[in-house]
């Protein structure tokens, strides 16, 4: 098929803005009535299908093969081949959906990182969070509709980011799945384990780090009580979360850096992993600044606990985040290691006239065990900044 031009597209009523380049957006490529397309950094790869079910806007956006947005607002998010949102969507700047990640309708995103296969139902808010788990689209992580991760608190706060699976386990497409049950929530930071189901209904306040386990959260008891916000407590399960998040997010940088990056196929596929690498520095940046704005924070909070009777425990605490807080800050970037240069061989061989799943699920066990090491090693060199 010709490529068509900005002025035949507005004939078929598409609009696409004058900074975008027409080369970039493949043919073949669907583009329904009322698409917008704008911004200087989007790419359309072949396949894709825009606004199937409702008016579309996306901008700044790079698509990889045979990606599917049926309807919303799309800016600055990044969409591996076969990744798909139904109508009604909303995402801002510095998600990522891989492989055949997706979502119903109404869902609501912000620096989400979806490994592949994840499935999002509908009616969601699933802001500052990662993803992964499961092994296919009928094996894989799901959120049932009506789910919120919360990750705002009453301190005015958003070190809140929370890791639901891992990326040193997850980019291998060989984890149990993770189920998060629908008409429920996730209270930021937080850590679940691979093949853990949260049951419906139910707001999950805690880490779970052991695997296969099944959580029905206890509804809170009703309760009226004085209450100071800017004031914290378990200060070091927070730091040392946000941190581990950081971690994931240093070690997923170096995978498409250095591992996704054999799988390049043309300009599209480039297009998307450049997007990916900036969106996870974007998140990457902003789970720093987060954190350091924590750190901010600790001065009014010690100050009241001394005045109030905090405990000892909860004030020295305090104290030695805010003071180790810049030392923390100017290590972490230097957590980030190369891989293996055996891996990087077993890698490049398997991804030789193949798809990155593919390439991925071709790897021996040997191969897989060193690249999650790797992996691990750079999420561990963060964690490992903090200790209770």
């Amino acid at each position: 098929m010709e490529q068509l031009t900005r002025e035949t597209w507005g004939a078929l009523g598409v609009w696409i803005g004058e900074e975008v380049d027409p080369a970039c957006i493949a043919a073949g490529a669907v583009l329904h009535p009322g698409t917008h397309i704008r911004g200087s950094a989007t790419s359309i790869g072949p396949g894709c299908v825009l606004g199937a079910e409702a008016p579309t806007v996306v901008e700044n956006c790079q698509l990889g093969r045979n990606v599917e947005l049926k309807g919303g607002y799309f800016s600055g998010s990044v969409f591996l081949d076969g990744a798909n949102m139904g109508s009604g969507a909303h995402l801002r700047p510095g998600c990522i959906l891989e492989e055949e990640a997706n979502g119903a309708h109404g869902v609501g995103l912000k620096q989400t990182i979806l490994l592949s296969f994840t499935t999002l139902g509908s009616l969601i808010n699933f802001c500052d969070i990662l993803m992964a788990g499961g092994t296919s689209r009928k094996n894989h992580s799901e959120v049932g509709s009506s789910y919120i991760h919360f990750n705002f608190t009453p301190h005015q706060d958003k070190a809140t980011a929370s890791l639901v699976g891992d990326v040193a386990n997850g980019v291998f497409l060989d984890q149990e799945p993770i189920f998060l049950g629908g008409q429920g929530g996730l209270v930021g930071p937080a850590r679940i384990a691979y093949g853990t189901v949260v049951a419906a209904g139910g707001i999950c306040r805690q880490d779970i780090l052991e695997p296969g386990q099944l959580h029905v959260a206890d509804a809170p008891t009703a309760t009226t009580r004085p209450y100071q916000s800017g004031v914290y407590r378990n200060i070091g399960r927070i730091v040392h979360n946000n941190l581990l998040y950081i971690g994931n997010i240093i070690a997923l940088r170096e995978w498409y850096r250095t591992v996704r990056s054999l799988s390049v196929r043309d300009a599209y596929d480039q297009a998307v992993l450049d997007g990916g690498i900036k969106n996870l520095d974007l998140v990457l940046n902003e789970r720093t600044r987060r954190l350091e704005d924590l750190a901010g924070k600790m001065d009014f909070s010690v100050q009241w606990l001394e005045e109030k009777g905090g405990t000892r425990t909860e004030i020295e605490a305090q104290k030695r985040f805010a003071a180790a807080w810049p030392e923390i800050e100017s290590r972490l970037q230097g957590t980030a290691g190369r891989p293996p240069v055996a891996f990087i061989e077993s890698m490049n061989a398997a991804a030789t006239g193949l798809t990155h799943v593919q390439a991925v699920r071709t790897l021996d066990a040997a191969a897989r065990e060193t690249g999650r090491a790797w992996l691990q090693s750079m999420v561990d060199g963060a964690g490992n900044l903090w200790s209770d």
